[in-house]
């Protein structure tokens, strides 16, 4: 997990520095909530909700793409039936955003998601996802999101309503 987080911090490195060759746009930031609803493994074991927050750095690096660093908080609630109680994760991820038309992106991330009950462990996060943009810095992006670790899929279909700055 180490090697695949350096290899994070490299491609954000060369992201950045090859934006500051080919674009005068400034990056900006962006805090939304989540919710999501559970599929697959996350539904079997009797989940019931994913709610979270989390910040979002976008930065240009051609015409219509963006290198993105997200980070956050996301609890998954689980069913009374399976014993209640929440799950914790950070997720922390890097990707493309492209802008297909005007307000309406396409984007992709992967990353890290860290557990914050002893025990969970850190899980590899994709997410695959599409958005619009609204005047006035208002953000709606839907997307797949799963997190991996031992043959165990929390998947999750996801909605961000976000405010950018």
């Amino acid at each position: 997990m180490r090697k695949l987080l350096l290899l994070f911090v490299i491609v954000a490195g060369a992201a950045f520095s090859a934006s500051a060759q080919s674009s005068s746009e400034s990056g900006k930031f962006s805090i939304g909530l989540e919710a999501g609803l559970p599929v697959g493994d996350a539904k079997t074991v009797g989940g019931n909700l994913f709610i979270g927050g989390s910040l979002k750095y976008d930065q240009p690096i051609a015409t219509g793409t963006f290198f993105t660093i997200s980070a956050g908080y996301t609890s998954l609630s689980f069913k009374d039936t399976y014993g209640g109680g929440s799950l914790g994760y950070a997720p922390v991820k890097v990707g493309v955003k492209y802008f297909l038309a005007e307000s309406f992106y396409g984007e992709a991330q992967v990353g890290a998601a860290f557990g914050t009950k002893s025990g969970t462990g850190t899980s590899f996060a994709y997410s695959p996802g599409i958005g619009y943009a609204f005047g006035g810095g208002v953000d709606l992006g839907i997307r797949y999101e799963a997190w991996s670790k031992s043959g165990i899929t929390l998947g999750q279909v996801a909605a961000r309503l976000a405010y950018s700055f």
